[in-house]
């Protein structure tokens, strides 16, 4: 079983930064393809970023591509999201997901595991 735990999340006004962090326990982090997605209040989640375990391919959303950087530590089991220039409509709690494939774990239909979520809220 694969744990995901995100942290990191809080209040922020627009133009602010947060960085979002998901421990993974379980299984061999480093064969997972990592992702983050996100749902707003009343609205279906969306998917925002997503890397390859070697960690040299990533995938945005294109509401988020120049603001927002997904990295990640192997060595330490994390996965990040830098998140700069935030905008209100950034509010949402954000899911960390593990999965096989960086283009299946993107499009949602590839991820075996989900966090429990961290909720960002940006004001004007």
């Amino acid at each position: 079983q694969v744990q995901l735990v995100e942290s990191g999340g809080g209040s922020v006004q627009a133009g602010g930064s947060l960085r979002l962090s998901c421990a993974v326990s379980g299984r061999t982090f480093s064969a997972y393809a990592m992702g983050w997605f996100r749902q707003a209040a009343g609205k279906e989640r969306e998917f925002v970023a997503a890397i390859s375990w070697s960690g040299d391919s990533t995938v945005y959303a294109d509401s988020v591509k120049g603001r927002f950087t997904i990295s990640r530590d192997n060595a330490k089991n994390t996965v990040y999201l830098h998140m700069n220039s935030l905008k209100p409509e950034d509010t949402a709690v954000y899911y960390c997901a593990a999965g096989r494939m960086v283009a299946t774990t993107a499009a949602g239909s590839g991820v075996d595991y989900w966090g429990q979520g961290t909720q960002v809220t940006v004001s004007s």
